[in-house]
């Protein structure tokens, strides 16, 4: 089965290189994120006609998150399945596709340090922790990917000391994500690729793309039972090229399932 996970920042303006992605590359589920569209906006018979069942949450112009799939997708949930207030953003989906329980998040930005946002962020991130510790409680067959705004370690931005680079790489953040990680989730792409310079998004301006400036903030992560079934994973950087590309690059992998 292949996963992807991509950031398309505005599916409205990239439903042309979606489905030229989908043509070539054949996801068995895709999840993405930034859709920027409501839920009835979104493009389901489209993607019916692709031969794909979809589920959306989305709020309209800002965020908005996705599942698409080929092998069944049922029981699907928005949001967080806690009992605290509903998140006011559309930053999360879960589903179960093929046999496994996937989610699609848009981790918030986090801003400044000092940014509201930035709490914001990281209260988002214990709720994230929590949801998918139920998650793999339940089951052994487990995924979360997207667009987590937090880069792992130093590999995973081109320049650490740049000091523009306020957010994404802070101690907070990044343990924010190892604990989540604590709940039995594994890095599916440090699986195969031990080095630095494989980052999955790049800034439009000043030719980030092409001088190598980027950062690896789009992450899949999988239960221990699906890391042993990964295969194959890749960044698929020709997704960033050609006529207007999202900023970021979709996420690969392969797991025999």
């Amino acid at each position: 089965m292949r996963i992807v996970t991509w950031n398309v920042n505005s599916l409205n303006a990239r439903v042309d290189r979606v489905d030229d992605f989908i043509e070539y590359a054949k996801p068995d589920v895709l999840l993405m994120q930034e859709t920027k569209m409501s839920d009835e906006q979104f493009l389901y018979s489209h993607f019916e006609d692709l031969g794909y069942e979809s589920a959306h949450c989305g709020e309209g112009r800002w965020n908005g998150v996705a599942i698409l799939s080929r092998v069944g997708i049922s029981d699907v949930s928005h949001g967080f399945d806690d009992r605290e207030d509903p998140d006011p953003e559309a930053r999360l989906i879960s589903a179960t596709c093929g046999g496994i329980r996937v989610s699609s998040v848009y981790v918030p930005n986090g801003r400044a340090v000092d940014d509201p946002h930035y709490k914001y962020k990281l209260s988002w991130m214990e709720r994230l922790r929590l949801h998918m510790e139920r998650t793999c409680e339940s089951s052994e067959h487990a995924l979360v990917g997207g667009d987590f705004n937090i880069c792992p370690d130093n590999r995973d931005i081109w320049d650490p000391e740049n000091p523009e680079i306020r957010t994404h790489v802070t101690d907070s953040e990044r343990k924010a994500l190892e604990n989540l990680q604590k709940c039995g989730l594994a890095d599916l792409f440090r699986k195969f690729y031990d080095g630095d310079q494989l980052y999955s998004w790049w800034d439009y301006r000043d030719g980030g793309f092409h001088k190598r400036r980027g950062l690896r903030i789009d992450l899949l992560l999988g239960t221990s039972f699906l890391a042993d079934k990964a295969e194959f994973c890749l960044v698929d950087r020709n997704a960033r090229k050609g006529t207007k590309p999202s900023d970021h690059a979709p996420v690969m992998v392969d797991v025999a399932i």
